[in-house]
């Protein structure tokens, strides 16, 4: 007879930990009862080894949002370390990236969170009297009387239609940022253009430069976008929630989400820096959209930007996600089997509990049409654990 949990949690990132977390400080689940499915063999695995790939210093995130349940935590933290020169920048003390995994790995700890650790993927999920039974990828069979789904858009890598067409002749010279299978920005070969004018692209030529300067040229498609965070700060409370509870038609949800989402944008000391690397020649910077790339057969790729030509030898998109919903085929079944209710947009209609049906949780983007654009931040995290947790 295999172990029932009281929940399953699918997804080990920032939405997981906080989610699990919460759970067992408000006194909900034990760190016996509670299991969190993950593909990768640490908590917060993906984040870690992304943020440090940019070479991410400081989070766009201020100090009161991170995985724990006191929104303080985390500078009473830094205190108790005596780690306040240069941990926090700005007047929204966000964190320096190093102090707050260094909190997380805390929370982690405290909660006894890796006891909880099963890595491994689940592939189905069906109701067996009247309990959930989850299958993984390597044939085990877990049984939970809650799951929450805390997964992101991470595997679904937004390429461009023309790198998509010469990527696989491109012999690994054309990567999305974050593919799996790029670890060591010091082992590519300059020169190097990056595509995308977002925070990722600009923490990426920060980095880039250093490595290799006077040989890296920005990309993007549309002037800076400056905005100290992807969203109205307003959306974290009632000024813009209310509004946006009140509206019960999803499509208007969806497209209030479009428009308040500060897509491809950066933060103010981000956009100083690099325009700081282009007065210097440090970095290059080309506004336009990409017409073609071609490979030559020193295996040199031409990048024709309007009248432009531009000579690389690697190509790092960082053009983001898909916005399709997250899940895959596990999710489309799912939908199937238990009649979940789905918007036009394919996304979940949930309750205020972040409740898909009884005892089935979501989180993160599978939640924005009910939190709203902050769903997938760190401040959504802690809103959908506060959410899940007050409707029990």
């Amino acid at each position: 007879m295999s172990v029932l949990y009281k929940w399953v949690v699918i997804g080990g990132g920032i939405h997981g930990c906080t989610i699990a977390s919460c759970l067992i400080k408000k006194g909900k689940a034990a760190s016996e009862d509670l299991l969190i499915v993950d593909p990768f063999e640490e908590p917060m695995a993906r984040w870690k080894k992304n943020t440090e790939l940019i070479g991410m210093e400081y989070l766009r995130s201020p100090s009161v949002h991170h995985i724990d349940t006191d929104p303080f935590s985390l500078q009473k933290y830094a205190c108790t370390k005596g780690e306040l020169t240069g941990s926090f920048f700005g007047r929204y003390k966000r964190p320096s990236l190093d102090l707050f995994n260094e909190h997380s790995d805390f929370i982690m700890k405290e909660t006894c969170l890796k006891k909880s650790w099963h890595k491994g993927r689940v592939i189905s999920i069906k109701k067996v009297n009247g309990l959930w039974e989850l299958k993984t990828e390597k044939e085990e069979i877990l049984n939970a009387l809650n799951i929450v789904f805390a997964i992101s858009v991470n595997d679904q890598l937004n390429i461009p239609e023309w790198a998509e067409q010469i990527k696989e002749k491109s012999n690994n010279s054309i990567l999305h940022i974050y593919d799996e299978e790029l670890n060591d920005l010091s082992s590519l070969e300059p020169p190097i253009a990056i595509v995308g004018g977002g925070i990722s692209a600009a923490h990426l030529a920060i980095k880039l430069s250093v490595l290799f300067p006077g040989e890296i040229t920005l990309i993007k498609r549309h002037p800076y976008r400056v905005h100290d965070f992807d969203s109205d700060p307003g959306w974290l409370g009632p000024k813009k929630q209310s509004p946006y509870q009140k509206l019960k038609n999803y499509d208007m949800r969806r497209n209030m989400i479009r428009k308040a989402r500060h897509k491809g944008s950066l933060p103010g000391d981000l956009f100083r820096k690099l325009k700081k690397l282009e007065n210097d020649g440090k970095i290059s910077v080309e506004d336009g959209t990409i017409e073609s790339v071609s490979l030559d057969g020193r295996q040199q790729l031409n990048i024709i930007v309007g009248n432009q030509i531009i000579n690389v030898k690697h190509i790092l998109l960082a053009t983001g996600f898909q916005p399709s919903r997250p899940g895959g085929k596990l999710i489309d079944a799912l939908v199937q089997e238990q009649n979940l209710l789905c918007a036009n947009c394919g996304y979940p209609i949930v309750n205020k509990s972040l409740q898909w049906c009884p005892h089935l949780y979501v989180s993160g983007p599978l939640a924005e049409l009910e939190i709203g654009p902050i769903a997938r931040n760190i401040a959504g995290a802690r809103q959908a654990a506060e959410r899940i947790i007050y409707g029990l």
